[in-house]
């Protein structure tokens, strides 16, 4: 439950839009939003993971939809915007050894499941972000108090772990790779090193440990037959077990770990008409052991997972069926 949480908090928070001036061999990657606009964002994440406890291989698949909508509330002003952020939708078709789990918030009928409240509470989620887009740092965020009390209504011994992961400082870092994606300037393609920045996010996420993450970006010039610019991403991410003090009051603590990910790559593509992320992909497989006490009794974790994450932006809701074109 605490991996599919994580992955899942990752999954609310990690959304951008972007806009580029002209196709061409030089583009201005530069944020621009428009008052009151509002737009859309789909983000499809299939996972493979397997585990291997005590000799016994525990497999589990996840495909996972969420629904975003963006409203900006203030006028980009002097590099610093304001935005709002609704959860408008999910769904998620989960199989662990052979126990599914399916929910579609779009649905009247629920089937019987055990994580259906837990659902509905994130299609709660709602965030008020003040971004300065020339220093890449979050001025203000609201929501995270009222996020975490709603979760916590849904599964109240989550308490303790929500309140150390979901702090305001931790959702701001969650939040701030998406703002730091763009360098903020001209670059052109070819021309070094303005073609090619980075963005290192550190992420203490309290009983779960620390990830360390150093995104590389590498504008790779127009696609001219999409008229879209073009951006490839690599990340490195490292991470440190907890200290022992990080899991008191949990019923778990991770005692040690060695996790590394590897094929970290993506690639994103930017409408400059609209000025809107066409789509976003990257793709991660992570490797390695875990340590896990429980009780007095400590048990080793072989961990095994591959993820593949898909964005795509539009001005028009996912979740209301469109009328057919004629």
């Amino acid at each position: 439950m605490t991996v599919y949480l994580r992955r899942n908090l990752f999954a609310i928070l990690f959304v951008a839009a972007v806009a580029a001036p002209v196709v061409g061999q030089e583009a201005d990657l530069q944020w621009k939003f428009t008052k009151d606009k509002k737009f859309y964002q789909e983000m499809k994440t299939d996972t493979k993971q397997t585990m291997k406890v005590m000799g016994t291989d525990v497999a589990q698949t996840q495909d996972q939809t969420f629904y975003f909508e963006w409203t900006p509330t203030s006028e980009l002003k002097d590099g610093i915007v304001t935005l709002e952020q609704k959860i408008i939708g999910l769904k998620m078709n989960i199989d662990i050894g052979g126990s599914k789990i399916t929910y579609n918030s779009m649905e009247q009928q629920q089937g019987a499941n055990p994580l259906n409240k837990f659902f509905d509470a994130l299609k709660t989620g709602k965030f008020t972000l003040t971004v300065d887009l020339k220093k890449r740092e979050i001025k203000e965020f609201k929501g995270a108090k009222e996020f975490v009390e709603e979760l916590t209504k849904a599964n109240p011994q989550m308490k303790p772990l929500l309140e150390k992961i979901l702090s305001e400082q931790s959702l701001k870092e969650m939040s701030l790779p998406m703002f730091a994606a763009l360098p903020g300037k001209k670059v052109t393609k070819g021309k070094e090193p303005d073609a090619t920045w980075t963005y290192k996010s550190d992420m203490d996420m309290g009983p779960i440990g620390k990830y360390t993450t150093t995104y590389t970006y590498k504008y790779d010039g127009p696609d001219t037959a999409k008229k879209l610019e073009k951006i490839t991403v690599t990340s490195d991410l490292k991470y440190t077990p907890p200290d022992q003090a990080a899991g008191v009051g949990l019923p778990f603590r991770i005692k040690e770990a060695k996790l590394d990910a590897k094929d970290s790559t993506g690639t994103i593509l930017y409408d400059p008409v609209s000025g809107m992320i066409k789509s976003s992909e990257m793709s991660l497989t992570l490797a390695g052991t875990l340590t896990v006490e429980i009780g007095q009794q400590s048990t080793t974790v072989e961990l095994t997972q591959t993820q593949k994450t898909t964005i795509t932006t539009t001005d028009k809701d996912p979740t209301v069926k469109q009328p057919a074109t004629p």
